[in-house]
């Protein structure tokens, strides 16, 4: 059986780092400076973390739950199907209620500390006057999920090892620290893709960027999959880092947000390799991807379809919502 552990961070600190995403390389090394056997520190592999916020919600139309949830965003929602996976990893925010400021929701506030700019673990929001009180806050939280490289008794790992870890940058000044606010283990093999199973055609979004190319020592460069059927639209480029230790690494990668067409088979078997990653750097979080049936856009009114069910897209090659 194939588990994964979804963890949700509740950021103590305020955070220095990359804008978009916690990288997985950054979690695991977090985790890794914690775990004492030397096997499961091996096996580990880990996500990227998806900033959450920390508000009032309603389950997403594809979800195996519906209606009002509360704040879902300060605990995991419940995993019964392969939708499921994604409620916090759409940069979309379709769980987000429509009375919710989406804009502000996507952008984490931004502090001054010492000529450093951070981001806070926590936003604050303005009332009306005449309301009881003038402002309300927001946390911020941060998802992701671990998993093993085939061994056994990987996952899950133990809370304990998990809270008060720190990521990005400043960490030795206290920045960066998480705590754990909710925890979960789902075996991929007893969720439910009849969505997938249903569908005639099928598209990729890419939840994380794919390594094509990079400088890490003993990691190859890598093509475009021959089952991305790009011919129309291309791939959207971009370059990142990845920093070890002093050293720093560039990657050239195909963009996280964008979405492209499948030309292979196997939509289901394809699905759970997304959710475990493929290409250079899997391990730490690159090349993750959702599929979909084709006929439906996660922003619609970015989308004109077209005849054959499918989608074009704007020139940059993306599916609109908010990079994160």
């Amino acid at each position: 059986m194939t588990m994964i552990q979804q963890v949700l961070f509740e950021m103590e600190a305020p955070y220095f780092g990359h804008p978009y995403f916690v990288t997985g390389h950054a979690l695991f090394n977090a985790i890794a400076r914690q775990v004492a056997d030397d096997a499961v520190r091996e096996q580990l592999q880990v996500s990227h973390g998806v900033f959450v916020p920390g508000e009032y919600g309603e389950y997403p139309e594809v979800s195996s739950q519906d209606g009002y949830a509360g704040k879902i965003g300060q605990s995991l929602p419940s995993v019964e199907s392969y939708d499921d996976l994604f409620v916090f990893r759409d940069a979309a925010q379709r769980w987000l209620l429509e009375s919710r400021p989406r804009d502000a929701h996507n952008v984490l506030d931004v502090q001054q500390y010492g000529g450093r700019e951070v981001f806070a673990p926590m936003c604050w929001f303005g009332k009306p006057e005449g309301q009881r009180n003038r402002r309300r806050s927001m946390q911020w939280y941060v998802h992701a999920y671990l998993h093993d490289g085939g061994a056994d008794e990987v996952v899950p790992v133990a809370e304990d090892v998990l809270d008060g870890v720190r990521v990005g940058g400043g960490r030795n000044y206290g920045f960066g620290e998480v705590s754990i606010a909710d925890t979960r283990v789902v075996t991929l093999e007893d969720l439910d893709y009849t969505r997938l199973g249903d569908a005639d055609a099928y598209e990729l979004e890419l939840v994380s960027p794919y390594v094509l190319t990079t400088e890490y020592p003993g990691a190859d460069d890598q093509s475009v999959p021959w089952w991305w059927d790009v011919s129309d639209v291309g791939v959207r480029r971009r370059e990142t880092r990845l920093v070890d230790g002093g050293d720093e690494y560039v990657l050239g990668v195909a963009d996280h947000g964008q979405c492209v067409a499948y030309a292979g088979s196997g939509a289901v078997e394809t699905a759970v390799n997304g959710v475990l990653r493929v290409g250079s750097h899997a391990k730490y979080g690159f090349g993750e991807f959702r599929v979909r049936p084709a006929a439906g856009d996660r922003v619609e009114e970015r989308v004109t379809a077209s005849g054959s069910g499918g989608s074009e897209r704007d020139a940059a090659g993306g599916s609109g919502g908010g990079a994160r």
